[in-house]
C-alpha cells in the first residue's frame, strides 16, 4: 500500500484494485495542479473520496467534479457536509460518530473530533490507517486562561479513550502536529502515541512548517513508532 501526501491535512492511499483520497484541499503543486489530477483521478479501480469536515481547508467542493472522471466513486463524509450548497443531487454516505460505511475494499468507522465533524478509521488489505481530521489537543495555552484551555484537554482525552477502547493498536496514523499551538505544540500527538500504540505516525496540518512538523520524530522513536517525516508535497511512502 502506498501513501502520498497531497497538502495540509489531504493525503492519497493507494492499494490494490482501489485509491483513496482523503481531506482533499489542494493537489500537490498548487490548487489545480500536481499528481492527483494529471495521475491519481485517472487510476484504474474503485475511488473512494473521505472528507471528515466542512472547513475548507478539509473539505473543497472540486471534488464533486471528480465524478464526471469516475461515475462510481463513492463519497464518505461527514454528516456535517450534508448542510452545505451544492450537493443536490450528490449520492453519499454521511457519517457520525460511532457510525460505519463498509463493502469489500473498505471498512470505515467514524470518532469523533475536537472540532466540528469526525476522524476516520480506515480497515483495507489487514491494516487499520487512522486519520485524525480535526482531533487534536487544541489547547491554545499560550493565550487561553487555564480553565478554559484544560476544558479543551479533557474533551480531547476523552476522545481519545474512546478510540483506545476500540483499537488496540494503530498500524497508520495521520495526526496535527500543528506549530501554531505555540510551545506546547506537540502536546496531543504526544498524548495520542502515548496512549494508542502506533506502527507509524505522519504529520499533517501544518503549513508549511515542514522542520517543525518533523521535530516530533524524536518522540516517536522514544514510543517504538515509525516517524515518516514529510518534506514536500506529492511526497510517496510505503506503508
Amino acid at each position: 500500500m502506498e501513501l502520498i501526501y497531497l497538502y495540509h491535512s489531504g493525503f492519497a492511499l493507494l492499494g490494490e484494485g482501489y485509491t483513496l483520497v482523503v481531506d482533499y484541499f489542494e493537489d500537490s503543486e498548487s490548487a489545480t495542479n500536481g499528481i492527483w489530477h494529471r495521475e491519481l483521478l485517472h487510476r484504474p479501480g474503485r475511488l473512494y473520496v473521505l472528507s471528515s469536515h466542512s472547513h475548507a481547508d478539509h473539505f473543497n467542493p472540486e471534488i464533486l467534479k471528480w465524478k464526471a472522471e469516475k461515475p462510481d466513486v463513492v463519497f464518505v463524509f461527514s454528516r456535517d457536509i450534508c448542510q452545505l450548497k451544492g450537493l443536490a443531487g450528490i449520492e453519499a454516505v454521511y457519517l457520525d460518530k460511532g457510525e460505519v460505511y463498509e463493502d469489500d475494499l473498505l471498512r470505515v468507522r467514524a470518532f469523533g473530533s475536537t472540532d466540528i465533524g469526525i476522524s476516520f478509521l480506515m480497515e483495507m488489505e489487514g491494516k487499520k490507517v487512522f486519520h485524525a481530521g480535526d482531533l487534536n489537543n487544541w489547547h491554545w495555552m499560550d493565550e487561553s486562561e487555564e480553565s478554559e484551555w484544560r476544558g479543551y484537554e479533557r474533551h480531547f482525552l476523552q476522545e481519545l479513550a474512546t478510540l483506545s477502547a476500540a483499537v488496540e493498536r494503530l498500524d497508520v496514523v495521520m495526526f496535527p502536529v500543528d506549530p501554531r499551538l505555540g510551545r506546547e505544540y506537540m502536546r496531543g500527538p504526544r498524548q495520542f502515541i502515548g496512549q494508542i500504540p502506533t506502527g507509524k505516525f505522519v504529520p499533517m496540518h501544518f503549513d508549511e512548517a515542514y522542520d517543525l512538523a518533523n521535530a516530533f520524530e524524536k518522540d516517536c522513536r522514544a514510543h517504538g513508532t515509525v516517524f515518516l517525516g514529510i518534506t514536500r508535497r506529492g511526497q510517496r511512502m510505503i506503508i
